[in-house]
Formats: C-alpha cells, structure tokens, sequence
C-alpha cells in the first residue's frame, strides 16, 4: 500500500446524498458492504459513485470515509458488476461480514494494517533522497535538464508518485476533475518545460504530506475506536457445572452469569446478581465519580470495576451492548453531512472547476493575445493547478465534525448528527419537563387528607387498589404508601394526562389531578383550600373521588436534582430562555421552577398542550426540548432539537432522540452548547484559513513569486493545519 492510497489531501466533493442522508433501503433490496483501504476521502467518494452508482440493480450507497466502509443497497443476484467496477477505478474492497458489527469490523481491519506500511517509507526516503538530490546537482550545474538530474527526477517520481499518476488517469478516464488529475497534470507539465528538479520535489512533498495527514486522520479515526477498545474481548463465564472459565466475549449469550474482578473492564451489559463495588462508567455516562453497583444495579460493557467482585446477568450481547449502540450512533452519524459541510461541498464544486479553467486561460491567453512567453505562463498556470483543488477547505469539515462528535461522546452526550451538533449553538429556548428532568421523578407520598367522613386507611386502600394497575410516578408513590392489602378492581381505565378510573366493591372511584376533577364537576372550597395549600409547597396533589364528591386528597413530593439550579443558571449566562413544560398543576410547577431559577413555568400541560407550545416557541428561534423520550415523544419530534434524560441504557432514546444525555445530569446541556460553539468556531477558523491561503498564493502566482513546490508545501500544509485545527476539540474530553 503506498502513500497515495490514502488522497486525503485533496477531496472532490460528493455528488449525491448517501444512504445515511436518505430513505430506508426499498422493498426486497440486499445490503453489501466493503472494507476499501484507500477510500477515506470525498474524492475517493466521487470515483465510487461514478463507477457503480448508475450500475443497473443499485439502489443507494452509504459512505462511512473515516472507517472505509462502503454499503451498497442492490436488487442483483450476481454482484460481480460491483468487484469488477471497483476493481477498475483501483477501489477493489474486501467484503465484510454480513451482521458483523461495525465497530468490531473496523477494529479488526484495522488492527491487521498499519496505515502506512514499512515499504512505504522506506521509497519515500529513496524519493527524498533522489528529488533532492536533483536540485543539488541542477543548481551547482546550471543544467536543469542534464542525464544525471534527469534520471534523479524519474526516480523520485517512480518511487513517489506512480498512484498518484495511475490515479490521474483514472481520473481523466472517468472525467473526474480532483487533486490526483490536477497533480498530473502540474508534474508532467513541469516535465515538458524542463523543470526536471521542481517535479521531483513536487511529487515527493506531496507524498510526505499525504502519508503526515493519514497520519493526523488516523487520530479521529482511533478516538472512535477508543470507545470500543474499552469493552474487553474476553469475559470470566460460569459453566452449566458451575465452573469458571474465560471465553470470548462474542460467544457470550444473553442470561449466562459473568464474573468480573477488581481492576477488570466489564465485558456486556448486565445485572449484577451478586457482589457490591464502585464502577467507574465514564465510557458511557462521561461522569467521572465511580457509581455504586450492588445487586439489582444496571451495568455497561467497557466500564472499570474499581473494587470488589460481581456477579451479573448478560442482558446483551456484543453487537447490541449500550456501549456498541453508541458507536453505532456516531458512525451512522458521519453519514449525513452537516450544513457547514454541505455549504463547502456545493462551494468546491464551483471553486475546483472555475479555477481549473482559469488556470488554462492563463497558459494560453497572455502568449496568444499578448505575445507574452510561453514557459511563464504555463508555469503560472502549473503553480494555479496545483492549488486549485480545495484540499484544506473540504477534508477540515467531516474531521471536525466527528473529532466534536466523539469529544461530546466521551463526555457522555450522543449526539445523532453533526447538523444537531451545529444547531445546538442557535438554540434560543430550551423547554423542560420536570419528572424526571429538573426532579429525580420518584416522588414519595407525604400526606393524606380524609373528606367527607372517609379514613385515611381506607381511602388510601382504595387508590392504592386503583393506582396499582398504573406505571405512573405518582400513582407508584401512592402505592408504595400503602402497607396493606389491595382490594379487586374491575372496569379499569387509564384517562390520558387526568389520571384513573376503576369499580371496587361496586362502586367506580377516580383518582387523578385537578383537571379530572373539573371534569367531574366534584369541587369544593373545602378541597380548594387544600389543595392551595399543598401545592404552595411544590406537592403533586391527586385527588380521590366518586362521580359525585370528593373523598381524599394525597399529596406526592418530587426532591428537585442537586445539578438542575447549577445547570439553569449556565443556561441562562449562554443567552438561552428556559421554560418549565409539566403535566403537574400550576401553583406545583411555579413552585419547583422557582427553587430552580426558571420564570416561566406552564402546568396542566397535556402531550398536545407541549406541542402547541413548542410550536409558538418555534417562532422566536431554534428550540430544544428536553424529556424521557417517551411520554414527551410530540413536543421532542417537533422541537429542533430533542434531548433524552438518562439515556443510558434505554435502547428508546438512543435510537430516538437527536441528543441522549447518558447521565441524569441536566448540566451536560449547557456542555453540549458550549461544545457546539466551539466546533463552529473551529469550522470557521478552518474555511478563512483555507480560502486565506488560496487567496494568498493566487496572488503570488499572478506576481510571479509562486513555484511549484511551495504551491504543494502551501496546500499540503494548510491541510494539516486544519486538521490538527479539528483534533483539538478531543483535548479536555472526559476519557476512562
């Protein structure tokens, strides 16, 4: 493999929108996927989709660059046709396994192939060597083109830049305008002049740079994989005679038991059957204090076991751990181009050809109209060719995207794609649920009052019946406030964001909010008074009635999340207003939003009532909305962007929201924030330094004070810069 199976200096732009940017693959289509070695760049992406995208029987492709893996959605029998057009552009692919999951894949290709192999080197040094030489032997001669420097110059070329000329040609075949065509062109016609030394250096600094940056790509690259490595490839198992023995972790199936000591990573997700210990979960959740883990307690593949052994239950497998769906995410994630990216590629399909062109009539329009000489202008015009591929401008937007992705991964923020990413800085209004977002959503019931002659034992016997067929917070907290023993409910029914209804005994009983009640036509001052005075100290109120009149009120208490006021306060410094969204009454709600620092806080809210608010909000500015994924599902799909509370582990937000907050932190939003002001910051950074130095050695070509070599050092160079640029966003990032 040599230097220039890797083009990431220069990138063509893609064309058409992947698989990842599209629709679902179509009725009774098969999914083929390639590990290709040498695809890791948008140029390489438009060879591909040149050579097989109008292939009869293909119906989409998906390009993950930063792995090299190609996906082909097709209708064929016979995939031939696919080999044989990959194979002519210099693109052959090594199938991979259909099921295999894609971080195990790429770590296991990779893990077989450094990226640049030994060989490559050491003819990189023989080039060096013979370019420089040439310029030695040319300057103390004055003889450009002598035998000696000549024969030096075809060895630096042969042995540096033969891919890069093969792939010129593929080019020009597939009339495919990118760097390995322009570089061509720029050597061979630094040739025909009789710059013999300058084509040398040339070709070999492009080399040096291509095998520097592959170096700098394989950073992002590895930052993923990092997030993979953390789960261990073997797992301590006992036997059906109830041995232990280790075995490989693929081979572990759902329900066997795992033993895991201290100081080992955890191998699957699981529940700890036995044992107590700290776990350090950074991987996962991105906090840094170790959690207790005792039975019962939830555990991650790739977190660390500081002290103790456990025991614990495999509920996934490889391939579906919480870890895997995570790196899942992110790859899935650098399928769909962000709106920087797509603003650069639209730009580059522009820039690269007009320039293309230019750089011709500057050859041929100063000798012809003007009488100007030949070899100055068609050395001018070499020097324009040479920059004219947007080598930095394009490869710095897909590094920095993913290098933000996988900083906010490792800070236990999932984020579903670099749009979200770099939307996430507009934001203007972030609304909030309260259960379960701003409070721990586990209340506890504080108080009973009996009305209309009922005891409390009886009346809490009666809604406890009622509630111990709900999955309601509240109605588990008044459940869990009954010691005794539930009565038979017939006729139950759930009423939608009001509460329930049921026939005990014979009677039918409703046990819900305040709105129920209106409903109900059951109210009183009695329960007015009591009710104010329960809510005005930030308690649930549920009542207890008969179609008639009420019986009990119970009061549920919520403890608010000792990071929720912290996290508020942040927002508020980023210039973000935060509305509290809840189902729970008003006075409730203005209650709790009050301890938290939030001035407007809207109770009584039903699913449909938080969609029509974020709706409103809409027309003031991008708008986050931050719930559990579930019962907040309208407000969450309609909102720019949809955040999930304690993602961890639920497979629902994961797959769903645009942003999962692994942790029950509500700080990690106003992180995410301030992550995405930085990657734009670093974005923009990157496209004014780029087009800087364009613009810089355009005129420096047009004065006459540009050459070839410094062309290639200049544009290599502002690649690597931009890349490192993009890097920067892994620093400070939460490792394990």
């Amino acid at each position: 493999m040599s230097a220039h199976d890797h083009d990431s200096a220069c990138c063509a732009p893609p064309t058409n929108a992947s698989l990842g940017e599209s629709a679902l693959l179509p009725i009774g289509a098969k999914e083929l996927r390639f590990k290709i070695q040498n695809m890791d760049c948008p140029t390489e992406e438009a060879l591909v989709r040149k050579a097989i995208g109008g292939l009869p029987g293909v119906v989409a492709l998906e390009f993950d660059l930063l792995n090299r893996i190609l996906t082909v959605g097709h209708t064929l029998t016979n995939v031939s046709s696919i080999d044989t057009a990959l194979s002519s552009i210099g693109m052959a692919g090594v199938p991979l396994a259909a099921g295999k999951p894609d971080a195990t894949a790429v770590a296991a290709e990779e893990h077989q192939a450094a990226s640049i192999s030994k060989r490559q080197w050491i003819l990189m040094t023989v080039a060096g060597i013979a370019a420089i030489s040439a310029e030695v032997v040319a300057y103390t001669t004055g003889n450009e083109t002598s035998i000696t420097v000549a024969v030096l110059a075809l060895t630096a070329i042969f042995t540096s830049g033969v891919e890069t000329l093969k792939k010129g040609w593929i080019a020009l075949k597939t009339f495919t305008l990118n760097i390995n065509l322009l570089m061509s062109v720029a050597v061979i016609g630094a040739v025909a002049i009789g710059q013999w030394p300058e084509a040398a250096v040339v070709i070999w600094l492009f080399g040096i740079a291509e095998m520097i940056e592959v170096l700098s790509l394989d950073r992002a690259r590895n930052a993923i994989r990092a997030l993979m490595a953390n789960a261990p490839e073997t797992a301590f198992v006992q036997q059906a005679d109830g041995a232990w023995s280790e075995v490989p972790a693929d081979q572990v199936e759902v329900g066997l038991i795992v033993r895991v000591r201290p100081g080992e990573r955890i191998a699957l997700d699981g529940i700890v059957v036995s044992g107590q210990s700290g776990v350090n979960q950074a991987p996962i959740t991105g906090e840094s204090i170790p959690a207790e883990k005792t039975v019962g307690a939830t555990l991650f593949a790739g977190s660390l076991n500081e002290r103790g052994v456990l025991e614990f239950r495999v509920t996934a497998a490889t391939g579906e751990t919480t870890l895997d769906r995570i790196a899942k995410s992110i790859q899935a994630a650098q399928g769909q181009r962000a709106p920087t990216q797509r603003f650069v590629d639209k730009f580059a399909r522009v820039y690269t050809p007009v320039v293309f062109v230019l750089a011709v009539l500057l050859a041929i329009v100063p000798p012809l109209a003007f009488g100007m000489p030949w070899y100055d202008w068609i050395y001018k015009a070499l020097v324009l060719l040479v920059i004219a591929c947007p080598c930095a401008l394009v490869i710095s937007t897909p590094v920095t995207i993913v290098s933000g992705l996988t900083a906010a991964a490792r800070r236990g923020i999932l984020i579903k794609g670099g749009t979200y990413l770099e939307q996430g800085r507009e934001l203007k209004t972030v609304a909030l649920d309260k259960t379960g977002t701003i409070t721990h959503g586990k209340p506890v019931l504080t108080d009973v009052v009996a009305l209309a002659g009922m005891s409390k034992e009886e009346a809490l016997r009666i809604a406890a019946s009622l509630d111990t067929l709900s999955d309601h917070p509240v109605a588990t907290a008044i459940v869990g406030g009954y010691k005794g023993s539930v009565a038979a409910v017939e006729e139950f029914e759930a009423l939608h964001g009001r509460g329930v209804k049921g026939t005990l005994e014979g009677v039918t009983y409703f046990v819900g909010n305040h709105r129920l009640m209106e409903e109900l036509k059951v109210r009183s001052s009695q329960l007015e008074v009591a009710l104010d005075r329960l809510e005005m100290e930030a308690k649930t109120a549920i009542v207890l009635s008969t179609d008639t009149e009420t019986l009990a009120i119970f009061a549920v208490a919520d403890t608010i999340r000792d990071t929720s006021k912290v996290a508020i306060a942040e927002l508020k410094s980023l210039g973000i207003e935060t509305i509290m969204l809840t189902g729970d009454n008003d006075k409730t709600a203005k209650a709790v939003a009050a301890q938290v620092g939030i001035a407007d806080a809207r109770g009584n809210m039903m699913p449909d009532d938080k969609l029509a608010a974020i709706e409103t909000f809409l027309e003031r500015g991008l708008v986050g909305m931050v719930g559990d994924g579930v019962n907040d599902a309208p407000a969450l799909a309609r909102s720019s962007i949809g955040f999930a509370m304690g993602a961890a582990g639920t497979d629902t937000a994961i797959e769903t929201a645009d942003v999962a907050l692994m942790q029950d932190d509500l700080r990690k939003l106003p992180e995410f924030i301030r992550l995405s002001k930085k990657t734009s910051q670093v974005l923009w950074q990157n496209i004014v330094f780029a087009l800087g130095i364009k613009a810089v050695f355009f005129v420096l070509t047009l004065t006459g004070q540009g050459t070839l070599w410094m062309a290639v050092f200049a544009d290599a160079g502002a690649s690597l810069i931009v890349v490192a640029n993009g890097l920067r966003l892994l620093r400070g990032a939460t490792r394990a």
